[in-house]
């Protein structure tokens, strides 16, 4: 038996007994031959089945019914570099797919690195959480600029960044994480406020003598520099 014949038995299964959803365990009590090949060949770089690349080589269909084990809800914190170094290490002339992926094999394997670090991150280790976020961080700053859905969020960085971190708390399977990144913020983004960012120089209508420059004030009790807004001075107190 290969990785194809095995998968092909599983989807052959799946169609015949038609289950709402699916596990290892499943797999282990249909389909035990096929599960011992996957126990031997098909491991991640730390010793586990690798399960996401198995339920990513079968039919989309019944992908969306892979239903793992429930992540841990609070896994005790650690620092590994170790077990990040054996997934960056395998694939550091590669890491190139996080800024610049060319084609679709690039994007695969974008995702292969990722989700093994967010597998990583979800088991608790800090370090892998750092370096994903890091990664994946690049991408997304693509994004914002390519897709004019998206760059509505520039100037959030900080909220970026948290809904980066819900995504990788929460992921179980969908194929692809960058995918799954990608609607959270497309989804996420629909009720942010776009922050638009202009020189102080410009003038604060077309047309107008008027610049933005001109109403710069500065607060009387801080000291700070602000953008005059008239509702601050309505009712104000006399001093």
């Amino acid at each position: 038996m290969d990785f194809d014949q095995a998968i092909q038995t599983i989807n052959k299964l799946l169609s015949k007994k038609k289950p709402g959803a699916f596990n290892s365990s499943w797999i282990l009590k249909h389909a035990p031959r096929c599960y011992r090949f996957f126990h031997k060949h098909i491991r991640t770089d730390l010793g586990g089945i690798d399960w996401d690349k198995v339920t990513y080589a079968l039919e989309w269909k019944y992908q969306r019914r892979w239903a793992p084990g429930r992540l841990k809800k609070n896994p005790t914190p650690y620092e590994n570099a170790g077990e990040v170094d054996a997934i960056i290490n395998k694939n550091r002339d590669k890491l190139y797919v996080f800024i610049a992926p060319q084609d679709i094999t690039d994007r695969r394997v974008r995702d292969i690195i990722s989700i093994s670090l967010v597998r990583l991150a979800q088991n608790g280790n800090l370090t892998a959480k750092q370096e994903v976020m890091k990664l994946v961080t690049y991408t997304i700053s693509d994004w914002l600029e390519k897709y004019y859905f998206l760059n509505r969020w520039q100037g959030y960085e900080e909220e970026v960044q948290k809904q980066l971190e819900g995504c990788i708390r929460r992921y179980r399977y969908t194929g692809s994480f960058l995918h799954y990144v990608y609607r959270t913020l497309e989804y996420a983004g629909r009720g942010i406020r776009p922050f638009y960012a202009y020189s102080l120089n410009e003038p604060v209508a077309y047309g107008a003598d008027k610049c933005h420059i001109d109403n710069v004030v500065q607060d009387p009790e801080t000291g700070a520099a602000k953008m005059y807004d008239r509702n601050d001075y309505v009712n104000a107190p006399d001093y």
